[in-house]
């Protein structure tokens, strides 16, 4: 770790919102944010599938909803949120991957984070939304190949295997995930615009909204991400 990494894991950074559409690439941004800040990056689903483990109460009441083709209630996924962020590993800061996703999840959120301190502070949440045009999403979802052996994931256009449809690892042939047709695609893209609008409204009119164009490379996406969240570290 250089001396620029250890100073920035020694810092608090409070609540990082990532919001972005599919194929904008947050969750590897996260995962970067993550490691240089030494917080964690949490998803609703990694903490879905923790209380479905353990068999907790709400894990159980997700399972039930589950079962019957139901939605997850805002009720239970925020109840699952809370008790997650209520755990010491972050105490320093945390990044939300995938959460709020509405409006009110937002409100919710910012109501829960009232009552939290950060080193001390109260510290409102960082938002950023890595924006990508529809056009360049559609070719990055499309793009995609998956190796049913060993999981890897590759891009036609971005990131190929050495030979085409065929994993460089173990020499599997590749899938396309039936839900990365232009179709299906397109109707998530659609679905998150709808979606999450009130949401960036919402942030921005707070003045806590920083958009960062998520088209250009990943080190450069990186570097705005994290100039970002050094002006609020402390």
């Amino acid at each position: 770790m250089d001396s620029a990494s250890q100073a920035a894991a020694s810092k608090t950074v409070g609540p990082v919102i990532f919001l972005g559409a599919p194929g904008a690439g947050k969750g590897t941004q996260a995962k970067r944010v993550a490691e240089r800040f030494e917080i964690p990056q949490i998803s609703t689903g990694d903490i879905l599938r923790e209380h479905r483990d353990r068999g907790t109460a709400l894990g159980k009441q997700a399972d039930a909803i589950m079962a019957r083709g139901e939605l997850v209630s805002d009720k239970i996924v925020c109840g699952m949120v809370e008790a997650r962020l209520s755990q010491p590993d972050c105490d320093r800061g945390f990044i939300l991957d995938g959460f709020p996703r509405t409006l009110e999840q937002a409100q919710w959120l910012d109501g829960m984070l009232e009552h939290k301190e950060f080193a001390g502070r109260k510290v409102s949440p960082v938002v950023i939304d890595f924006q990508v045009s529809y056009n360049q999403l559609l070719q990055r979802l499309t793009g995609r190949r998956t190796c049913p052996t060993c999981g890897r994931i590759y891009n036609v256009y971005s990131q190929p295997p050495r030979v085409p449809d065929t994993c460089d690892v173990d020499g599997a042939k590749l899938l396309t995930r039936k839900d990365d047709t232009e179709e299906a695609i397109s109707v998530r893209l659609k679905a998150y615009d709808q979606q999450t609008k009130p949401l960036t409204d919402y942030y921005r009119g707070k003045g806590r909204l920083h958009v960062i164009s998520a088209e250009q490379s990943l080190d450069q996406v990186t570097a705005q991400t994290m100039a970002e969240l050094d002006k609020v570290a402390f």
